[in-house]
């Protein structure tokens, strides 16, 4: 019998654990994007910027199936993990590292390349004429620049993929001790009639999204202070 104490950590460990290797992957794969995005004009942009952004707006359902379809054995990407590893990662919790990275991404895109269109374009041409490269450039002057417009994005991204339900059930199951994060956890123990548990993950997951809340507030409004 699971004592209910570990029915509360394990779900809020592995939901910490996912959105925490999820953010760090959109941090460094989101920046890069928004700076392009930013700084670059090219040839498909704009449907670029359509695919970044459309699992904003998908139901998470279609973005399981689509991910499930990529992601599964006889997918794309699946037949090379399965090549490299000797194995599937579907209902895993890097499957769910997946689900939470994709769901998440478009907000640390949208909120970088905001911030990074904000900053003076002539900082950056002073320091192409000082003999910086633009790599020198993005990495000692534009994304400082723009450190609370990508901190914000990143506070939003970790954020949503805490609370991501409908790809990570699809992609990652609902395996009790093995991937049952905390809004599947919810919804499980609502089926089974468990409320004071659903109550409790509910709790705390209202708390946590306060606290991102006031967070993301605080950074914007430091941010208008300074302009």
């Amino acid at each position: 019998m699971i004592s209910m104490l570990d029915q509360i950590l394990f779900p809020l460990s592995i939901t910490l654990w996912i959105a925490t290797i999820s953010s760090l992957l959109v941090l460094c794969s989101g920046v890069v994007i928004a700076y392009i995005f930013a700084r670059r004009d090219f040839r498909g942009k704009g449907l670029a910027e359509l695919l970044v952004t459309l699992p904003l707006v998908l139901p998470p359902t279609v973005i399981g199936y689509l991910l499930v379809i990529l992601v599964g054995k006889n997918g794309f990407i699946g037949h090379l993990i399965f090549n490299v590893l000797g194995t599937g990662i579907m209902f895993t919790w890097q499957a769910a590292v997946i689900a939470a990275y994709t769901v998440s991404l478009p907000l640390m895109v949208r909120t970088a390349q905001a911030a990074i269109e904000t900053v003076d374009k002539e900082l950056e041409y002073a320091a192409y004429i000082l003999g910086r490269s633009e790599i020198e450039t993005a990495l000692l002057i534009t994304l400082p620049l723009a450190k609370r417009g990508i901190f914000a994005g990143l506070v939003l991204s970790f954020a949503r993929a805490v609370g991501e339900f409908g790809a990570t059930l699809m992609l990652a199951g609902n395996i009790p001790g093995k991937t049952n994060t905390m809004s599947i956890s919810i919804y499980s123990a609502f089926q089974a009639g468990n409320n004071e548990l659903a109550q409790i993950l509910v709790l705390i997951l209202v708390l946590m999204s306060l606290l991102f809340i006031a967070l993301t507030g605080k950074i914007a409004s430091r941010r208008k202070f300074e302009v």
